[in-house]
């Protein structure tokens, strides 16, 4: 079975197809999401703060492996290794004043496990409903009969879309990219 940390150096790059363009400036709707924390999240109350959300596709089971096709797929694999990027240097994204929040179209019991397991420090929230990801035109895509989230990271502010990175690659970089823009930035 394949090491969920590890990401294949053969993985396919993603291709930036314009799907969050419309996303800088755009203001947050008023959604509340569950959370692994046992609470409902107002992102439009979050939102009036320095706050990133992260979202990725779904997070694997230490138990089954991956489908075979899913590494076939651009920016699909990664979903651990981003999370656990977050959670790796998530004290330097509080020493800058910013919160911190994971989504993905999970169920919040299915994440609350992958949060026990990894040690996330920070609740991961459910779009099981995609209520966020319509609201904002988020891009998803279908997989095996489910629909998912494209990765991508969202900076907020006064509530607003300061900064989009989209598509994210390498997956397990994405924390160091986004902490780079924000200390160059701020």
């Amino acid at each position: 079975m394949r090491d969920l940390f590890d990401l294949p150096k053969d993985l396919p790059i993603p291709q930036d197809d314009g799907a969050c363009h419309h996303l800088v400036g755009m203001s947050l709707p008023k959604v509340e999401l569950s959370s692994t924390n046992d609470r409902l999240v107002n992102l439009t109350l979050e939102a009036q703060n320095p706050t990133i959300l992260f979202f990725y596709p779904r997070t694997g089971e230490p138990s089954k492996p991956a489908p075979a096709d899913w590494d076939l797929i651009p920016g699909a694999r990664g979903c651990t290794p981003q999370s656990c990027g977050f959670r790796d240097i998530y004290c330097e994204f509080q020493k800058s004043g910013f919160k911190i929040y994971g989504i993905s179209s999970q169920s919040t019991e299915y994440q609350k496990e992958f949060v026990i397991r990894n040690h996330i420090p920070f609740e991961i929230l459910s779009d099981y409903h995609f209520v966020l990801v319509e609201n904002l035109k988020l891009p998803t895509f279908k997989y095996d009969g489910m629909r998912l989230i494209k990765r991508l990271a969202l900076i907020l502010n006064k509530g607003k879309i300061e900064k989009v990175f989209y598509p994210v690659f390498p997956p397990n970089k994405n924390a160091e990219t986004v902490l780079n823009w924000i200390k160059e930035t701020k």
